[in-house]
């Protein structure tokens, strides 16, 4: 009876993660999804608390409930602009909680020679699950401390990169190999000599990717997280872990291609080229002179161009996080909007640190879901708009990835502001993006150039229209 109570409780649970899933993909129903999330995680701890011993009820409440704090604590915490690295940080959890399941699963299978059955496929679960996390682990630790600015953005290409990983992989076959045959816990040392190999081969692969990339970095390392939990549910023979870890492996999956494909790249290419800067650096051409003229405008002006225009579209990006100006903007749109503008805000799939960072950070401060459109679905109206209002982004809004077939970011797709009548590009100064390259839309005759930060510059533009 208590069996299949149980088992019901875990068919619940997977059922809400999978509406959880399902909710999280369109703005209108995330509010939803993350209710549906809650819900099954709550069912799932019930129903493995209840198939637990009584007697570890209090250790398990224990660490719940100091768990559940820090995590409480740190969610209402963290700013906009942190949540990549916290991302990509509890990532590091679930690895480094599947290399220690792993090593406690080990011991206490085979310990004093207890008789296992099945124990060739128990093995390989463990040390399968046991790389994999401890590729997690290092990976998420390098990406979070890149997204944190303490280590910089630019690719660490070592020569012959290529080849090391390639030796890194044939070692742990080799260890794994060495793992199976040992008997009883023999094979421990080839079980750390392999965490600690798969280790390296982590922090090898993300310090290799550039900053232009991250995006994908943190959608790829939350794919390697479900699979992670998928094998510590194999080696503890939790069906719901088993199936959580799938689900949350294969929906990362499938977010890395479709930010991969936003990025005209292939998985492979942004695991073994090295795309991007740490940004920063001014763009000039050759000679060492700036590559064009610009023109630029103050905030007075451009309010004035924004309240005479029938249409905007605004493009927000990182710059946007950065300065915490989403909910004066609100205000901006809330203005333009009474005053008869049509509003849309178009959405890059890589634009910010995360995918679906932009979305969160307009939902934050109360941007209407029905005015937010993703690339795809805006791209084709900016001709008959009267001012692009791009806030903060640099390499998503380059014509070069259209014009330029010798540009790193060549066939790229990106959001065609320059083709609206007149564009607006905020900066805080001439410096470009991630990916390292110079950007002729702030040298067309059509693009004004506002600099400073942005929430001081929004704060002027709402002024200068409540004016």
């Amino acid at each position: 009876m208590k069996t299949g109570l149980i088992t019901i409780a875990y068919i619940a649970a997977s059922a809400l993660f999978i509406l959880s899933l399902g909710g999280l993909s369109k703005q209108e129903t995330a509010r939803r999804g993350n209710w549906y999330g809650i819900i099954g995680m709550l069912i799932a701890l019930g129903a493995t608390a209840a198939a637990m011993d009584p007697s570890g009820w209090p250790i398990l409440g224990g660490v719940l409930i100091v768990g559940a704090l820090i995590g409480a604590t740190v969610a209402s915490r963290v700013q906009m602009t942190s949540m990549p690295e916290l991302v990509a940080i509890l990532h590091s959890f679930v690895g480094l909680a599947a290399v220690l399941v792993g090593f406690g699963t080990y011991l206490d299978k085979f310990a004093a020679g207890n008789v296992v059955e099945d124990p060739g496929i128990l093995l390989v679960e463990i040390f399968i699950g046991v790389c994999i996390g401890s590729i997690t682990f290092t990976g998420s630790v390098i990406a979070f401390l890149k997204l944190r600015g303490s280590i910089g953005g630019k690719p660490f290409m070592l020569p012959g990169r290529h080849f090391i990983n390639l030796a890194m992989l044939i070692g742990t076959i080799v260890l794994g190999v060495m793992f199976a045959t040992a008997a009883g816990v023999s094979g421990n040392p080839y079980l750390i000599g392999a965490a600690v190999l798969t280790g390296i081969l982590g922090v090898h692969f993300i310090m290799a990717i550039g900053g232009a990339d991250m995006p994908v970095v943190v959608s790829m390392l939350n794919s390697y997280s479900g699979w992670a939990a998928s094998a510590a549910g194999f080696m503890l023979s939790n069906d719901l872990l088993i199936i959580t870890g799938a689900l949350v492996g294969s929906s990362g999956a499938i977010l890395s291609y479709i930010m991969c494909r936003g990025m005209n790249r292939s998985f492979i290419s942004v695991m073994l080229g090295g795309f991007g800067t740490e940004g920063g650096t001014v763009a000039s051409t050759a000679s060492g002179e700036p590559a064009g003229e610009v023109r630029s405008v103050d905030a007075e002006t451009a309010a004035e161009m924004l309240r005479q225009s029938k249409k905007v579209i605004i493009v927000p990006g990182y710059g946007l996080a950065v300065a915490q100006a989403q909910h004066s903007l609100a205000e901006v749109v809330k203005i333009l909007k009474e005053g008869g503008t049509e509003v849309k805000f178009a959405i890059h799939p890589v634009a910010g640190r995360l995918p679906g960072h932009m979305n969160v950070l307009l939902a934050e401060a109360n941007i209407p879901y029905d005015i937010v459109f993703e690339m795809e679905e805006v791209n084709d109206e900016f001709p008959g708009t009267d001012v692009s209002w791009v806030i903060g982004a640099n390499d998503i809004v380059n014509p070069s990835a259209l014009d330029d077939p010798g540009s790193p970011i060549a066939g790229m797709p990106v959001l065609h502001v320059w083709e609206a009548r007149d564009t607006i590009v905020m900066k805080r100064g001439m410096a470009s993006g991630y990916a390292g390259v110079d950007n002729p839309l702030f040298y067309k005759d059509n693009t004004q150039m506002l600099f400073g930060d942005a929430k001081k510059v929004v704060d002027e533009i709402l002024t200068a229209m409540r004016g």
